[in-house]
């Protein structure tokens, strides 16, 4: 009794905390514009089962990728586990799904334990590639801090999290082999048979016992300080990666998103269209300077992010020394729209009429903006189908179109295609190259 009550106590706890922060990235994420999803309904299941569960972008880098694949699975059959601890926390049970589902049970377990390991040898080279081999796209100026520590954090959260298991199942089964009473019977399970003897065999039934709660509870307590860490975290994307994906737009990648305004515009200069006597006067604002101006889908992207840098280490622009990073225009966007967020729940400000004078260009320079050659090789790199060139797109949009501004060399050209309609400052007519 006392144990279900214990941990009714922090499941509910750990719930509200989770449900406080998942609640928060909602509301930021709905800071955007609305944008509707068309396309395919076919073509973005695909791209959910193949490129999110599947992992399909990941594998074009194999070693990271398989890597990766251990933790990934490890973490999805658990899951099976957590239900029966559940089971076993709300109504005191132990084990309760090993009566009924008898060898099948044995074999899930296992599995876990299988998959565990490999979770392990993992996670430490994971460590390893991050701290003492120092992979380049690891090391970058907007990983230094919280993010390098978040990214240490929860690799270490999941090796306490494979103790807790094998010291529960370890445990266990020295238990089981003492014949000591609620310790039923489960069969061999393909690790803990004999490290669990091998570590336990020569303590006392009140130590062993002692061992297997207590990695029963260090199980629960990491789920759940887990999931209450998840909102502040990059790993927030092993759940965002779904719908961003299906979300994700179905256009080829090279193509950008006409202005109506502005196409208009220029098919009345090209004498396509007639000018609208009732149009409105005053100048819509293009493109995008904050997260109130992006779209929804532009800041779930962003709070998707991996922070995996694949993106930055095939961007042309950071190769050859420029000071664009496309995992950090993401990490900024996401950075905005917590700041934004937190100012609004204060009460401070509405959505309608938000001004604290700072904008994105106060943390994505146009120095960054210019960098990028719309290459799109950031948006192939990405494993989760993040688009950062669309974002640049639309501030260097609105520096261009709102604020009149932009680097000194592309003016002529500006100036040639509104003149002459044509890239080159020419007398001669549009169509005359032609004959």
């Amino acid at each position: 009794m006392l144990q279900s009550l214990l941990f009714l106590l922090v499941a509910g706890a750990g719930s509200w905390f989770a449900w406080k922060g998942f609640s928060r990235v909602w509301a930021n994420i709905h800071l955007g514009k609305p944008e509707t999803t068309t396309g395919d309904t076919g073509e973005r299941w695909r791209n959910v089962l193949l490129v999110a569960f599947g992992q399909q972008k990941m594998f074009k880098n194999w070693l990271p990728a398989v890597l990766h694949l251990f933790i990934y699975l490890a973490f999805v059959v658990t899951q099976v586990e957590l239900i029966e601890i559940f089971v076993d926390g709300i109504f005191g049970t132990h084990r309760f799904f090993a009566p009924y589902l008898g060898g099948f049970y044995t074999f899930v377990i296992s599995s876990i334990e299988v998959l565990s390991v490999l979770a392990f040898v993992a996670t430490l080279a994971f460590l390893s590639r991050r701290n003492l081999l120092r992979i380049a796209r690891f090391q970058k100026p907007e990983l230094k801090g919280f993010p390098s520590r978040d990214a240490n954090l929860i690799l270490l959260g999941e090796i306490v999290l494979i103790i807790g298991i094998f010291c529960m199942n370890g445990g266990d089964k020295v238990l089981q082999s003492r014949g000591v009473e609620h310790y039923h019977l489960t069969g061999n399970f393909a690790v803990s048979t004999w490290l669990g003897p091998a570590l336990f065999g020569g303590l006392s039934d009140a130590a062993v016992i002692a061992i297997e709660r207590f990695g029963w509870w260090l199980h629960i307590f990491t789920v759940f300080g887990f999931l209450c860490y998840l909102p502040y975290s990059k790993h927030l994307h092993i759940i965002l990666a779904f719908p961003n994906t299906w979300y994700a737009r179905l256009s080829a990648k090279g193509h950008m998103e006409n202005m109506p305004e502005i196409q208009k515009e220029v098919r009345i200069m090209m004498g396509l269209d007639q000018p609208d006597g009732n149009a409105p006067t005053e100048l819509p604002e293009f493109g995008a300077n904050d997260v109130l101006s992006l779209s929804w889908k532009n800041i779930l992207q962003a709070y998707s992010c991996t922070e995996c840098g694949r993106c930055t280490a095939a961007c042309p622009a950071n190769q050859t020394g420029k000071k664009l990073s496309p995992r950090k225009v993401m990490m900024d966007v996401r950075d905005r729209a917590e700041e934004v967020g937190a100012a609004i729940a204060s009460g401070q400000y509405t959505k309608e009429n938000y001004n604290d004078g700072k904008s994105l260009f106060d943390r994505i320079t146009t120095e960054e903006l210019h960098a990028c050659t719309t290459c799109n090789a950031c948006v192939e790199a990405c494993p989760v189908l993040i688009n950062p060139l669309d974002i640049i797109l639309q501030m260097r949009r609105h520096e261009i179109l709102t604020q009149s501004a932009g680097p000194a060399e592309w003016l002529p050209m500006f100036n040639a295609i509104e003149n002459a309609g044509a890239a080159w400052a020419m007398s001669e007519p549009r169509e005359a190259w032609r004959g």
